[in-house]
């Protein structure tokens, strides 16, 4: 197994490592999400992704976190430096433009990978990418689009999701190497 898969298990352990001292210390990591245009927000950019609200946000997560991110590091030398890149710029967009709630979760970073992966495929026009954004859409195209409506329930982060997406077609565009006929 590359190494780079190791990455993976990490990031999923966290999240679920954190989910559980939440649950079982009286520690409400809650705290540490991301609050839009305060300045203790700003240390949700990094850490939203491995905060949960619940068992079901946490699998709800989980799953697409997996798949998307083995796409991404299969095909690309530079997956983590993405990775790292779509966490920051979505952060910071939903930072400045999220509306005032406290956000946590790692859709915002599912939604930046699936349209990274979406853009990368149409820009490179390889095989390889092109088969990756035609299976992200697939799996994940109906979500992309309900998931950035203004929902009614609050404590749905449509903008985060709206973020991760806009911040995955920038890097997408920015990281692809089109290929010149």
């Amino acid at each position: 197994m590359r190494k780079e898969y190791y990455g993976i298990v990490l990031v999923i352990a966290a999240m679920w490592l954190v989910f559980l001292v939440n649950e079982v210390l009286p520690i409400d990591v809650n705290q540490w999400g991301l609050n839009p245009r305060s300045f203790s927000g700003i240390v949700g950019i990094p850490l939203m992704p491995f905060l949960h609200a619940n068992l079901a946000h946490l699998v709800g997560n989980t799953i697409p976190l997996i798949v998307l991110l083995f796409l991404l590091i299969s095909s690309r030398s530079d997956g983590w430096l993405i990775t790292g890149s779509l966490v920051v710029l979505g952060g910071i967009m939903l930072w400045i433009f999220g509306r005032s709630a406290l956000h946590i979760g790692a859709s915002g970073l599912v939604f930046g990978l699936s349209s990274f992966l979406i853009v990368v495929g149409i820009r490179e026009r390889r095989l390889i990418p092109i088969a990756i954004a035609i299976l992200v859409v697939l799996m994940y195209g109906g979500t992309m689009l309900t998931g950035i409506i203004p929902k009614l329930r609050s404590d749905v982060s449509w903008d985060g999701h709206l973020c991760g997406l806009l911040a995955g077609g920038l890097l997408g565009c920015w990281f692809a190497k089109p290929r010149i006929d």
